[in-house]
């Protein structure tokens, strides 16, 4: 799926009727627990993966008007030196400063729904037998959680979080305070969440507990995927 994709379908004009995936996951949780990797493994079974975190870097991209609109907001301290956002920088400011978050969230958000919106009706109309949205903040987003038929969050054990975000390049007193307001994101979670994968352990066991979990979810509305299909 691609902004050219979006964007042909887009120029066609609303639809009298929105259509909406057969079956819509909203997949969501902590940094460093393991969304990703939960939303491939549903995209080798078949699912059709909108991911909000890749929709925000694509309305952020160098030839996006979105990026000039942030650059005269908060500085160009936020761009690289190859004129692309420089994530890292701009993530350090907004964590600071609440005011810039608020603007930062008022320019992008609209957008990023509508590019959400968008690509959860292409799927429909290809047909695919479900959708994910994958986003780190559904449930705050009451609109989009409310369309999901059922909520994963996707969470480990805060040891293996703490190495997998150190990993990442991550660490010290910045890192303490982003895993506090994680902490707060998990919580809210699991008081919406259906169900719950957890990533603490090996790949194989993360792998079947997502097959278990869909095959569980899918029953009743679908046939259920030929799990042992799929490549490993």
């Amino acid at each position: 799926m691609t902004f050219g994709q979006l964007d042909a379908r887009a120029a066609l004009g609303p639809r009298t009727e929105p259509i909406e995936p057969a079956f819509l996951i909203g997949l969501t949780g902590p940094m460093g627990c393991g969304k990703t990797t939960v939303g491939r493994i549903l995209g080798r079974l078949g699912g059709r993966i909108v991911d909000a975190d890749q929709v925000s870097r694509a309305i952020l991209a160098p030839d996006q008007p979105v990026l000039d609109d942030l650059k005269a907001r908060v500085g160009k301290g936020i761009i690289s030196n190859d004129g692309t956002l420089d994530r890292t920088a701009l993530a350090n400011l907004v964590f600071h400063d609440p005011i810039a978050l608020r603007d930062l969230e008022a320019m992008t958000h609209p957008l990023i729904r509508l590019r959400i919106d968008q690509a959860l009706e292409l799927a429909a109309e290809d047909g695919v037998p479900f959708a994910v949205v994958e986003a780190i903040k559904l449930i705050e987003n009451e609109e989009l959680a409310g369309r999901c038929d059922e909520i994963w969050l996707v969470d480990c054990a805060p040891a293996i979080q703490r190495e997998r975000i150190i990993d990442r390049g991550m660490d010290g007193p910045d890192m303490d305070q982003r895993l506090e307001v994680q902490a707060g994101i998990r919580e809210r979670a699991r008081a919406r969440a259906d169900r719950t994968i957890d990533t603490s352990g090996p790949m194989e066991g993360v792998q079947a507990a997502v097959e278990e979990a869909l095959a569980s979810a899918l029953a009743g509305n679908l046939d259920i995927l030929p799990f042992g299909s799929v490549e490993r």
